[in-house]
């Protein structure tokens, strides 16, 4: 058991270590040629429902785990675009993937891939305006917000390494301590026991199951196999549809890092956020 956890934990943390690098440095490296600016005023001042529909197409092609869609949240909130967008990709890049979606396709025919889609795509929009609407915004750590506005070259490895690094030492730390205990829970639980208790058709089993996935660091290409095993071993799909929404909408590493960057309210509105989109989804699964 030692050796699975410690296993795991190996696995969790190169994997975030890469993939969080990785993107940090590919989205410092493009800022002098991504239009910020231009980006900015699109989702500010574009019609809210245009600005959403961006938004959803920018998070449907940066196929990224919760982890990995920080440093891009980090990005737009320095570059203060509009608190509900940044919320709405945050909730929508990690369960909204074409490859993810082709896959689901596959699994569980086309019907529920698009009920799917249909319904994480509008409840994140929901709640990343709700949020905004409440007043949220102010719950963003302006630690986070300050920074420096040097002139950015055009393809400056030098430079762009330079941020990643001062990034890194920001997060990193949260980033350990999140794949240290989701890699514990990752290396306890197995399928079959959340199979067992989980199995059935009882509405109530939905809630239960988006909270057993909130903590779990499985990412939803992971989870759709063994959402399969699930099904077939006789978990009814609601619960299914919610385990696999709340473990791809929150991690435990994903929610170490943003507690880096959110106060504690609107870390606790995070949470409630994915608990309820996964529960919603799940009861509509269950309906249907």
């Amino acid at each position: 058991m030692t050796f699975d956890v410690l296993q795991s934990f190996l696995y969790i943390s190169i994997e975030l270590t890469v993939l969080f690098f990785g993107i940090s440095f590919l989205v410092s490296f493009l800022q002098g040629i991504v239009p910020y600016e231009r980006l900015e005023k699109r989702l500010g001042n574009s019609p809210l429902l245009i600005s959403a529909s961006f938004t959803l197409f920018f998070a449907f092609i940066t196929p990224f785990c919760s982890c990995s869609t920080i440093p891009i949240v980090v990005s737009f909130l320095h570059k203060k675009v509009r608190f509900g967008i940044v919320m709405i990709f945050l909730f929508a890049s990690p369960v909204l993937d074409p490859t993810i979606l082709t896959l689901m396709a596959a699994l569980f025919g086309f019907k529920v891939t698009i009920v799917y889609t249909i319904t994480t795509s509008i409840l994140c929009v929901l709640i990343g305006l709700t949020l905004e609407r409440l007043g949220f915004e102010q719950e963003v750590k302006q630690v986070i917000m300050k920074v420096d506005q040097p002139s950015v070259q055009r393809f400056n490895v030098i430079a762009a390494l330079k941020e990643t690094i001062k990034l890194m030492k920001t997060v990193y730390p949260f980033l350990m301590i999140g794949a240290g205990i989701g890699a514990i829970i990752h290396g306890t639980i197995p399928t079959e026991w959340i199979s067992n208790y989980l199995g059935g058709s009882q509405w109530w089993l939905v809630p239960i199951a988006a909270i057993v996935g909130i903590p779990l660091y499985i990412r939803l290409s992971t989870m759709i196999p063994i959402s399969q095993i699930m099904i077939v071993k006789g978990m009814a799909l609601g619960p299914v549809m919610a385990l696999m929404i709340s473990s791809a909408g929150a991690s435990l590493p994903e929610l170490t890092l943003l507690n880096s960057i959110f106060k504690k309210k609107l870390m606790l509105a995070f949470i409630g956020s994915v608990f309820m989109m996964s529960t919603i989804s799940g009861l509509l699964f269950y309906a249907l």
